[in-house]
């Protein structure tokens, strides 16, 4: 008996005795097609400042893992144990900037939970419930924006306190400011808008008055074509 002969009968059997090959291939297909769609969909209607692109890379091999190795234990109690007192000892530290992306997270791991657990129908009408819900969410606190054009990120650090003047400032000149993030520093404020322009000349003129609050007040402008306002 040649090595290939051991190997089919003592893992791949194994395998298809505890898990047939073919649900096994669904179950990947499926949460696979879900977790795309998903990314897609966050993509295009998340809120996160981040690079939504970039983190969205993560939910395909974070769903498949989870699959991976609820497939494996689910099968045995010893290995589900094990499973527990490693993951007591391992520290994830992640940095997650905005409870948007925690949901996102939890939501691909569900996903991964419903494959690995065989229930690849169930992953179909939950994904579809959740995706309508969160769509009409979105169109009833008008957070959808179908333009994505004249959309920056701001950022000012200042040695000023005053947040409200600074607000105001903007407020007067753009006609979209939204604050997004505020860091108070041992001197003054360090602030992060989402905003939108319409022309070069109300650029300038943010530049100046931003910059005329002291001489040590910094005006960040990034050009955020993605953005969702």
């Amino acid at each position: 008996m040649n090595i290939f002969q051991k190997i089919q009968e003592r893992y791949i059997q194994e395998f298809t005795e505890n898990i047939p090959f073919d649900e096994f291939l669904l179950n990947i297909i499926v949460v696979a097609i879900l977790v795309s769609l998903l990314r897609l969909f966050y993509i295009r209607f998340g809120n996160s400042l981040s690079n939504r692109k970039k983190f969205a890379a993560n939910f395909l091999p974070l769903a498949l893992a989870t699959l991976l190795v609820i497939m494996i234990v689910k099968s045995s109690i010893a290995l589900s144990l094990g499973l527990v007192g490693a993951l007591s000892i391992v520290r994830f530290r992640a940095a997650i900037k905005d409870p948007e992306e925690l949901t996102y997270l939890f939501f691909v791991i569900g996903l991964g939970l419903a494959g690995g657990a065989n229930q690849p129908i169930l992953a179909i009408v939950s994904f579809l419930v959740i995706i309508t819900l969160m769509f009409c969410n979105k169109l009833l606190t008008k957070k959808i924006a179908f333009k994505n054009e004249n959309k920056m990120y701001v950022n000012i650090h200042t040695d000023q306190n005053d947040l409200k003047k600074i607000t105001n400032i903007l407020t007067d000149i753009l006609p979209y400011v939204e604050l997004k993030r505020m860091d108070t520093l041992e001197i003054g404020l360090d602030l992060s808008y989402i905003c939108k322009t319409e022309s070069i000349d109300q650029l300038e003129k943010l530049k100046n008055d931003i910059t005329a609050l002291s001489n040590q007040t910094k005006l960040s402008i990034i050009d955020q074509p993605d953005l969702i306002i």
